[in-house]
C-alpha cells in the first residue's frame, strides 16, 4: 500500500485535496497547509508533498494523529460549506474538467491544444538539452532553471492529458487493496 494510501485513510479529505490535482485546488492546497501548519506546529508548504509528508509524520505519532482528524474533520466541514460533499466529489471534479476539456476539443475541432502541447513538448526538451550541453551563464542560471521548471510542469499536464494521469491508477489499487481475495 502506498504512502498517498496510509494518508487517505488518517486525513482523506486533506489527501485527496493535494493529490487529486483539482482544476483551481490551489486555494484548497493553501487552506490545507495552512491548517495543518498552526494545528501541528510545523511549517508545511501548500504543495502535495509537503502535505502528504506531514500527513505521514503526525500518523507515527498517536497525539498529533487525533490532532490530524481533528483538523481533516473542520477541512471536510469547510469544504462542505463550500458544496463539496465528499472526496469523490473531488476527484470527479477533476475527471470532469479533463473530460470537457477533450470533448471540447473533438467537438470544435480546435488545432490549439495539440499544437501547444508540441510547443510546450520542444520547449521543455529544446530547454533541457540546452542545460546539458552548454555551459549556462551566471546571469541566466536562476531564468533558465526557472524555465525548465515551468516547462516541466506544463509538460506533465500535456502527458496527463492526452494519456490520462495516475489518479484512476491509484484508486484501482486502493480498491484491490480493499477487495477480499479470490479464492483459488
Amino acid at each position: 500500500m502506498s504512502v498517498t494510501s496510509f494518508a487517505k485513510k488518517a486525513a482523506p479529505w486533506i489527501t485527496t485535496i493535494a493529490s487529486a490535482a483539482v482544476p483551481g485546488a490551489a486555494p484548497f492546497i493553501g487552506i490545507a497547509s495552512k491548517l495543518l501548519s498552526t494545528g501541528l506546529n510545523t511549517t508545511v508548504k501548500p504543495d502535495a508533498q509537503s502535505i502528504t509528508n506531514a500527513i505521514t509524520e503526525a500518523m507515527a505519532n498517536p497525539e498529533q494523529l487525533a490532532v490530524l482528524k481533528k483538523i481533516d474533520d473542520d477541512f471536510a466541514v469547510q469544504m462542505k460549506a463550500l458544496d463539496i460533499q465528499d472526496c469523490e466529489a473531488l476527484a470527479k471534479i477533476a475527471a470532469d474538467d479533463v473530460a470537457n476539456a477533450r470533448q471540447r476539443e473533438m467537438t470544435v475541432k480546435d488545432k490549439i491544444p495539440a499544437l501547444l502541447a508540441v510547443l510546450i513538448t520542444l520547449g521543455f526538451f529544446g530547454v533541457l538539452s540546452y542545460m546539458l550541453l552548454r555551459t549556462i551563464p551566471p546571469a541566466g542560471h536562476d531564468a533558465m532553471l526557472l524555465m525548465l521548471g515551468s516547462l516541466s510542469t506544463a509538460w506533465t499536464s500535456v502527458v496527463a492529458y492526452y494519456f490520462g494521469s495516475s489518479a484512476g491508477s491509484d484508486r484501482k489499487t486502493e480498491l484491490l487493496a480493499a477487495a477480499p481475495p479470490i479464492p483459488k
